[in-house]
């Protein structure tokens, strides 16, 4: 996987676009799609460990937003995020571990991106191999 990761590619996209709904969606579907493949491949430790590297560096780059003062949203809201951000955290280093839920993570991620696009939520929900990215 050829990627930047990181918060410093989560800024340099959200440089790019004015909705930043938007960059973050596309984000999630991308790292979710590589995490589903990594699911479908069990056996390539490699893909596994790559995927779930990525999911926890976009995770962390969220936390980073999340934690600015000038984040826009409520700060109830912000502070779950920030919640589930850790537990991703965490729960990576258990699938890195062998010892956790790959689909635990897919899942969350298509619930933050049913809440950043409501209109894509049953795709996303139907989509249960790959996210059509060209849908986005």
């Amino acid at each position: 996987m050829n990627k930047d990761s990181g918060y410093s590619a989560y800024e340099n996209s959200l440089n790019l676009s004015d909705d930043s709904r938007d960059v973050e969606y596309r984000l999630l579907a991308q790292v979710t799609s590589a995490l589903i493949k990594a699911k479908d491949n069990p056996g390539d430790v490699k893909l596994v460990m790559e995927a779930a590297m990525w999911n926890r560096d976009v995770w962390s780059a969220l936390r980073v937003d999340l934690t600015d003062d000038n984040n826009r949203l409520p700060q109830e809201l912000r502070a779950s995020l920030i919640s589930l951000s850790l537990w991703i955290e965490r729960e990576t280093q258990s699938v890195m571990g062998s010892e956790g839920d790959i689909d635990a993570l897919i899942e969350v991620n298509k619930n933050i991106m049913a809440g950043l696009k409501p209109e894509m939520a049953q795709e996303i929900d139907e989509t249960s191999s790959n996210i059509d990215l060209d849908q986005i």
